[in-house]
């Protein structure tokens, strides 16, 4: 087959060239990476300048005026020569930085950039989603807000039960994001700098270097981490940070993606119900057999992206537990995967379900006619109270009921006709004392008990808090390319 330069002829992945934003593809692009490593190269050797090793603000200043200025040819050719990624790097910032090649990675290990260089990516990577998250929460708390009172069929075990409010339900997605906003806030927080630890973790090149002098080291391990922008480095490490770090911060974007499979989960049901439906565009087409179909394909593509997202989850475990002593490198080409993956994949079901939440539409009347199938049902006790606060007999009463809805629900089974309980208890001479409260008795609204107050309450008590902190993050309306 013939062969050419076009990158339609090469694999790309899907996360990149379909689903995922800008900034997060450029966070785990090989410009953020390389000069990022090239960034602690730089921190590196202004640190060890001002603790008094022979460094000069001239080498320092060719490094930063190359920072960016990466040779990727040049650097590909190297580590085909070396099989050494980070020497292959080192040596052509040298070749760039003549003055400053003496010093670049003075007393470091590759892990010095290249463990340092994920904690920071994993760390901007966490300041991308997180507001992406707070904007699904702001608008689907809106939703909920905006039909807090609207009546609709609970369900357990997928089969009707009790009433709640469309709003209330929502509030059940909401409480599993804030959650999921916790999670990966705290896992955020917690990240530290691997720091300045050299081969296995015991700082003995940089003793070396500063001749002995413990505490130089520290504040060089201090410096540096300040430089980079964290405030604590892990008081120990092997050659490597410990592959937990990863696990942690994967496990809590798996667990946002087990949250957005629910919601996107319950919204495709509900739109088989058609009581709720996602955006469905003028021009769009749900299927190229069936020209009326309107299919959920924003929820499907939630589920599909989160099914991915939550398996990375016991691929950290796996590399976390195979880490053998100090270090082993057998996580290394699996972590160049895993880890963007995670991060990108968690980045499309959040923009995703953002342009659901911002478009969502309900249907009260088609939600009204299921009610109306089964509230019948439901009322079966109110009937009862009813007929005993007139003067009736309650086991007498719940006989009557009993028979009546075995009749009606055979109409319903048997036969494919709506329920006519209600029918059946104003043609029966029994109920006439309560006849002209009946219809009051089967108002949807006073089946839901306090859901349309407990959405106004969840809100103001455990919603806008959260919100609060993202003040002047807010996020655009999500247009999906496709």
């Amino acid at each position: 087959m013939a062969q050419n330069n076009s990158e339609y002829c090469d694999y790309r992945s899907p996360l990149a060239t379909r689903y995922a934003s800008e900034e997060m593809r450029f966070n785990f692009s090989d410009q953020k990476k390389f000069s990022t490593w090239r960034q602690l190269w730089i921190y590196l050797a202004k640190a060890e300048m001002d603790l008094g090793l022979s460094i000069t603000q001239e080498q320092i200043a060719e490094m930063e005026r190359h920072k960016d200025d990466i040779d990727f040819k040049a650097a590909a050719k190297e580590e085909k020569a070396t099989r050494h990624d980070v020497m292959a790097h080192v040596h052509v910032f040298g070749d760039q930085c003549p003055k400053a090649a003496p010093i670049i990675h003075l007393g470091a290990t590759s892990c010095y950039v290249g463990d340092n260089t994920d904690l920071i990516v994993l760390r901007d990577g966490f300041d991308i989603l997180l507001p992406k998250l707070a904007a699904v929460i702001k608008r689907l708390a809106q939703f909920a807000l905006d039909n807090r009172s609207i009546p609709t069929l609970g369900f357990t075990h997928l089969q009707p039960a009790q009433l709640t409010t469309v709003g209330k339900r929502a509030t059940l997605w909401l409480q599993e994001l804030l959650m999921d906003e916790r999670a990966i806030r705290r896992a955020r927080n917690d990240l530290r700098f691997r720091g300045v630890k050299g081969t296995t973790g015991t700082q003995a090149s940089f003793l070396q270097l500063f001749n002995g002098d413990s505490e130089k080291v520290k504040l060089l391990d201090h410096a540096v981490t300040r430089m980079a922008g964290f405030e604590k480095y892990y008081a120990v490490t092997g050659q490597t940070y410990t592959r937990k770090v990863d696990l942690e911060c994967i496990n809590a974007l798996g667990s946002l993606g087990a949250t957005v499979h629910k919601i996107c989960s319950d919204i495709r049901i509900l739109a088989n119900m058609k009581e709720i439906e996602e955006p469905f565009e003028r021009t769009q087409i749900g299927s190229s057999a069936m020209p009326y179909k309107r299919n959920p394909m924003r929820s499907e593509r939630c589920c599909s992206i989160a099914r991915h997202l939550m398996t990375l989850v016991n691929n950290c475990l796996q590399t976390a537990a195979n880490q053998w002593m100090e270090r082993t490198l057998d996580d290394s080409a699996n972590r160049r995967i895993t880890l963007a993956e995670a991060y990108l994949s968690a980045d499309v079901v959040l923009m995703t379900l953002q342009n659901i939440t911002e478009g969502l539409v309900v249907y009260p009347k088609v939600i009204a006619r299921h009610i109306a199938q089964e509230l019948p049902f439901m009322s079966a006790e109110n009937v009862i109270m009813a007929m005993v606060k007139a003067g009736g007999d309650r086991q007498v009463c719940h006989e009557k009921i009993r028979v009546l809805s075995h009749e009606a629900g055979a109409q319903v089974k048997q036969h494919g006709k709506d329920n006519d309980l209600v029918d059946r208890i104003r043609n029966d001479k029994y109920f006439e004392p309560i006849l002209d409260r009946l219809d009051s008795l089967l108002d949807p609204s006073t089946f839901v008990g306090r859901a349309p107050d407990q959405v106004i309450e969840f809100l103001k008590e455990e919603v806008y808090p959260v919100l609060e902190n993202y003040k002047g993050q807010e996020v655009k309306p999500v247009e999906l390319s496709i």
